[in-house]
């Protein structure tokens, strides 16, 4: 018997630079996810929107987020996945994380921030990438602008699900939906992205398009209204087809520097 996973994408508005509002806004739309699911993933930035003041956030609010997250991935007993703006010392950091129902955590940093908005001069960069292990699958999270730079999706472990949780505005969305789907080819993986909707703090416009694509890059789930949305991921699916079509076997090899 093959093994599955059932995923959800909660695409929604955000409350500008409101962690207090969006934890309780998530707080109602999490209680409506069936108990089948295993994963629940939420945008980026889900408890601000994506501001380029953290300092307007109490430094407080990335603890009491995670906190939320713990309990929810425990009240779920799914994986919680999203990013939130976290603190050390002196530094911000646009900070995915990764948790799990067992009390089980990682976090992956930004590696991309993006310069377009400044985020470069006010978030630090991260530097590792993290594969995260959750009910037979393997997971690659990234953030948002991390899915213009296909080096760094690269598929060079053999992950299963690719993720991106993003705030991707309308004006650039063709670029969202079509890499999405060239990321879930090029890898032979599933590719999952997690957009917001609506509009932020600084009167930019977001029309979701959040979507599930399979390894040949056909679409399991796609929407543009406020929604959650959700899909069934098949190991079987991904062995099978890889076995068939032995394009990870041709892959160039070579190692990122710096």
């Amino acid at each position: 018997m093959s093994i599955t996973l059932n995923i959800a994408l909660i695409q929604t508005d955000l409350y500008w630079e409101d962690p207090v509002g969006n934890r309780e806004m998530f707080e109602q739309k999490t209680a409506s996810i069936p108990d089948d699911v295993d994963v629940i993933i939420l945008p980026e930035m889900f408890t601000t929107g994506f501001t380029m003041k953290p300092e307007n956030i109490n430094s407080t609010e990335g603890h009491k987020t995670v906190e939320w997250m713990l309990q929810k991935a425990k009240e779920k007993d799914a994986a919680i996945i999203g990013s939130i703006i976290s603190q050390e010392e002196n530094n911000f950091y646009n900070r995915l994380w990764f948790v799990q129902p067992d009390g089980g955590m990682s976090t992956y940093d930004k590696r991309h921030t993006f310069t377009l908005a400044g985020e470069d001069k006010v978030y630090s960069r991260g530097e590792k990438k993290i594969i995260e292990y959750f009910r037979g699958f393997s997971f690659y999270p990234l953030i948002c602008y991390d899915l213009r730079f296909p080096v760094w999706s690269r598929n060079a472990e053999n992950y299963d699900v690719l993720i991106y949780v993003a705030n991707w505005p309308k004006k650039r969305i063709d670029a969202w939906d079509t890499l999405l789907k060239a990321r879930a080819i090029e890898n032979m993986a599933y590719c999952v992205g997690v957009n917001r909707i609506g509009k932020d703090g600084l009167d930019f416009e977001y029309p979701g398009h959040s979507a599930v694509y399979d390894v040949l890059g056909e679409p399991l789930a796609f929407s543009e209204n406020e929604d959650i949305l959700y899909a069934t991921l098949s190991k079987d699916h991904i062995e099978s087809n890889r076995k068939k079509l032995r394009f990870l076997e041709d892959r160039d090899q070579f190692s990122l520097i710096g």
